[in-house]
This record gives C-alpha cells, structure tokens and sequence, in this order.
C-alpha cells in the first residue's frame, strides 16, 4: 500500500464517480488504475469485454476449492 498523488481536478474526478458508483474514493480510483491497465495489456477489447473477462475469472475463483494452508 502507498500514497498515490495525482491532481485535484482529476481527484474530484474520482470522488464524483465514488458517488455515483456507491464505492469508496479509493476504489473507484483502484477499479479506474485496474482497467487501464487491463486496456492497455488488451487494447483489442472494449470496456464491456474487459468487464465480462473479469467477470469471468472472478466465476472460475468462486468455483475453486479452498485451500488449506499448512
């Protein structure tokens, strides 16, 4: 973890996207970072295919047996 600074316009940016999105500031700022990176390492897909790609994985992370730490 660590401080990330960016500029006030697109912190404002941010905390108005965390309103609508009923997340944190944080977390709309680390979906945001999340994305972007995802588009750049892809940049043949569309946001929605991100978003089903990551739905997608998070799917086959569900259906995962736990498993035990030793």
């Amino acid at each position: 973890m660590g401080i990330v600074k960016i500029e006030d316009l697109l912190h404002e940016e941010v905390r108005r996207a965390s309103t609508v999105m009923c997340r944190s500031i944080n977390a709309q700022a680390e979906f945001w970072m999340k994305i972007g990176m995802l588009a750049e390492a892809n940049p043949t897909l569309s946001f929605n295919q991100i978003i089903r790609m990551q739905l997608e994985a998070a799917d086959v992370a569900a259906a995962e047996p736990i498993q035990a730490v030793a």
